[in-house]
């Protein structure tokens, strides 16, 4: 099966309400053969809970993201997935140090969902041609596709108020919707639970 990891540092703010948001969409587009979404933290606090501010901000989304547990990004994670989305460029950086094969497949949210907006819009297709999307996307970065290294992170929230959490959450839905209409194409007609 398919799969789709999500990094960033602690696996308790960012990721998770990420994890959630992806694992939703793909539930929505493909049912009991969604690719399998996971994440984990470059400087993960093994076993911890999302903070109560993401656990909201989920929930106020509409994704329940309360039975989190945090996890230490290790080198066999990033080899199994066949996609890896980071947070924020520091972390692609830190999977492009400890498992260089993988950068292929490895991009900031914002830096793929460019990159497959730029290239020619798909028609709508199974989850089993993620690979090859993420390759394609891989192939048009080293081409020299689009890119902003401005505004490549989505900002950590560790620590600020209930409105910040509630706006990453925000952005991160956008992003990711954005993301699988690159990777998958349009959401067909009739696709049980879109819209819900």
């Amino acid at each position: 099966m398919a799969s789709i990891l999500v990094v960033c540092s602690g696996n308790i703010c960012r990721s998770p309400v990420a994890e959630g948001l992806l694992r939703r969409g793909v539930q929505r587009r493909f049912g009991a053969a969604a690719p399998d979404v996971s994440s984990a933290g470059t400087i993960g606090l093994e076993g911890s809970p999302a903070t109560q501010e993401s656990v909201q901000a989920s929930a106020e989304r509409g994704v329940d993201i309360s039975a989190h547990v945090a996890r230490r990004l290790s080198d066999a994670m990033v080899q199994r997935a066949d996609l890896v989305i980071c947070m924020a460029a520091e972390h692609r950086a830190e999977i492009e140090q400890r498992v260089p094969a993988a950068i292929d497949h490895t991009f900031t949210l914002k830096e793929l969902t460019r990159l497959l907006e730029d290239d020619a819009p798909v028609e709508p297709q199974g989850q089993d041609t993620l690979a090859a999307r993420a390759a394609a996307a891989g192939a048009a970065r080293r081409a020299g596709g689009p890119t902003n290294p401005y505004d490549e992170d989505i900002v950590d929230p560790l620590g600020m108020p209930l409105e910040t959490y509630r706006a990453i959450a925000w952005e991160l839905d956008e992003w990711i919707d954005r993301m699988l209409a690159g990777l998958f194409g349009p959401v067909a007609a009739g696709v049980p639970g879109e819209g819900a």
